[in-house]
């Protein structure tokens, strides 16, 4: 998108929009999700955040853990060592439990959108980290968190800045064959599901995604809107619940909030998806763990 006046900014975001209505990117994603599923296509596949399985265990307690409590998945977070990234994939595969994606670590302190050049670096050096642990780890994907709007960061800016840098991260994503995946935050940044459909198709790149977290939505939309909306966009999937109350809101297990999951489920099989979905939750004991798992059973895959 080139540098034009705020009328014509929104304008060409608008039209954009309106084309990502019409259909997504001619060129097929990478390992992507079409909206029409095929009867030999696998479910949607339960997973969890790393960060939720007690850190006083071993990485391959941890990932053991994960499997005897109804995992399949595991999204790590970027891990600069080489030694402790070794450990989790000896772990991913002692266990059975494959490292599923990446979740990168320096987006919000260190946004791209910013306008100082040494945390813009930091940034980048912190994505170009994560796309490698994912390839080391046989992932598809690194979740990336790609502006946030403050008072010395404009929304055009934030739009702008964050794109010439995603693009320039793409020749690297094309080397690792790694799906950058842009998930919608609390960032004050693509608060509608048409303005984050059209950020990620201005790239018109098969490797540029959405991460769809369902809870984060909840304050100013409805997940199963947003799902409708961004349809085959969506890469993978994060699991939370929200919870609206007279004395403001809290996040809550999945299942005590506000979501509507039936409305959720559906939408996810109207639009044909069957890639992860990774509970994105308070850590736990194995009791906990199993009880999150079997909620998702029960409230995304529709089993008793």
């Amino acid at each position: 998108m080139s540098e034009t006046n705020r009328r014509d900014f929104l304008k060409s975001s608008a039209a954009a929009a309106v084309t990502g209505l019409i259909g997504a990117p001619a060129s097929a994603p990478f390992g992507s999700r079409s909206s029409s599923r095929a009867a030999d296509a696998p479910a949607i596949t339960k997973g969890l955040v790393l960060s939720m399985l007690p850190e006083k265990l071993s990485m391959a307690d941890r990932f053991k853990l994960a499997r005897d409590t109804g995992f399949e998945l595991v999204q790590a977070p970027t891990t600069p060592d080489p030694k402790q990234a070794d450990e989790i994939k000896a772990a991913a595969e002692a266990s059975g439990v494959r490292v599923d994606s990446v979740m990168n670590m320096a987006h919000w302190k260190y946004p791209l959108s910013s306008a100082d050049p040494k945390v813009v670096e930091t940034s980048m050096e912190g994505m170009r980290t994560s796309l490698r642990n994912a390839k080391l780890w046989g992932c598809e994907a690194v979740l990336l968190v790609p502006a946030v709007v403050n008072p010395q960061t404009t929304y055009k800016d934030a739009w702008l800045r964050s794109q010439r840098r995603i693009r320039e991260l793409l020749p690297l994503a094309e080397e690792l064959k790694i799906v950058i995946a842009i998930e919608e935050v609390w960032n004050k940044f693509l608060l509608s599901p048409l303005e984050m459909l059209t950020y990620i198709h201005e790239f018109n790149s098969p490797l540029v995604r959405a991460w769809f977290d369902v809870g984060n939505v909840v304050l100013y939309g409805y997940p199963q809107d947003w799902i409708h909306t961004l349809g085959s966009t969506i890469f993978k999937v994060h699991l939370k619940d929200f919870k609206r109350s007279e004395n403001g809101y809290a996040w809550v297990n999945l299942g005590d909030g506000d979501i509507d999951w039936p409305a959720v489920r559906q939408a996810f099989a109207d639009v044909g998806y069957h890639g992860s979905a990774i509970a994105e939750l308070e850590p736990g004991d194995g009791a906990y763990l199993r009880d999150v798992s079997k909620r998702i059973d029960r409230l995304l895959l529709g089993r008793s």
